[in-house]
């Protein structure tokens, strides 16, 4: 089978190659599934460099989060039989064939394509995980989402929408927000080029935003402070400016706000039970298409390069995909 390798750390995917590699067997509890797509993620980029926190030992095949079906079954899986289409996360998506624990898949809901179901799991499980469990929206607050026109972003657009929030979508790129604002329907939208602390008021009323989901960091975040309302939420979702924030406690202390740290895997590792709950809220709501996971553009294996590149140049209105079969 074709596969993308990591062989090397390196800058400029030096280290990174397309192979052939021998077709993997399932082993007890396993299932092989025959992916027909896999998302890109900004951890997949970061790992090809060695600087996400997750370092899988070399060589290993990127890709965490996939969608295709069974073609073959391990021992003791009753579950699944070969021709089932499932999605699922873990580890080596970029490639013809993967191996994944059969108890960690989940049937593809109908109404999304393989591409959008590749896409699904990490974006909307983050979103449900900072908005509900860790910022605890309530109907008619607002929301302000950084980032909205990236896979993280546009989920926590989507799915705050459907808590009932105001949503505030902000980009520093007006041709991402025409976008948003045509395909997702937010209460306003923001462009933070230059600042948008101001913008972010007028919209409130000058109260400021309740709750402020953050992908983005460095200075973003250090504006999030000045239109975060008393008593909100801040989740900090990661930092894809590059740039880790230090916070000014002074400015939390006369404001009241809370800042709030989102990992959703880590809150399901600590939490199991709580993280049942979140993957069948997440995958309930895809089942009823009550929401919209968008696929910005598809690229064969061969292409891997220009899909990455989509990630590092910011080029991204939701996902980005790769398909084995084009």
């Amino acid at each position: 089978m074709r596969a993308i390798v990591v062989e090397e750390l390196a800058a400029d995917y030096a280290g990174v190659r397309l192979r052939e590699l021998p077709t993997p067997e399932p082993g007890p509890g396993e299932v092989r599934v025959k992916v027909r797509a896999a998302a890109v993620n900004f951890p997949d980029l970061m790992q090809t460099r060695g600087e996400h926190q997750h370092k899988p030992p070399l060589p290993f095949v990127p890709g965490m989060e996939m969608a295709g079906e069974i073609d073959a079954v391990g021992e003791d899986v009753t579950q699944w039989k070969p021709g089932d289409a499932v999605a699922g996360g873990g580890r080596g998506g970029f490639s013809e064939y993967v191996v994944a624990p059969a108890a960690g898949l989940r049937r593809k809901p109908e109404g999304l394509s393989f591409s959008q179901a590749a896409g699904y799991p990490v974006a909307y499980l983050t979103a449900y995980v900072g908005l509900v469990r860790c910022g605890r929206v309530q109907p008619g607050e607002w929301v302000l989402v950084h980032g909205a026109a990236g896979g993280v972003g546009l989920a926590a657009v989507d799915l705050a929408r459907l808590l009932g929030a105001k949503v505030i979508a902000a980009s520093a790129s007006d041709a991402k927000l025409a976008i948003v604002e045509r395909e997702y329907r937010p209460d306003a939208i923001v462009n933070v080029t230059g600042g948008f602390r101001e913008q972010v008021k007028a919209v409130t009323g000058g109260k400021g935003a309740d709750v402020i989901y953050d992908p983005v960091g460095g200075d973003v975040f250090d504006e999030s402070l000045r239109c975060i309302a008393f008593g909100g939420r801040i989740l900090s979702i990661g930092f894809t400016s590059g740039r880790l924030p230090v916070l000014p406690v002074n400015i939390a202390l006369i404001k009241g706000f809370s800042v709030i740290g989102v990992r959703a895997g880590e809150f399901g590792r600590q939490f199991p039970e709580k993280g049942r709950e979140n993957q069948a809220a997440i995958w309930k709501l895809a089942e009823e298409g009550k929401v919209r996971p968008r696929v910005d553009k598809e690229y064969s294996l061969a292409e891997w390069r220009a899909a990455l590149d989509s990630l590092a140049e910011r080029k991204v209105v939701g996902k980005t995909i790769i398909r084995p079969d084009l």
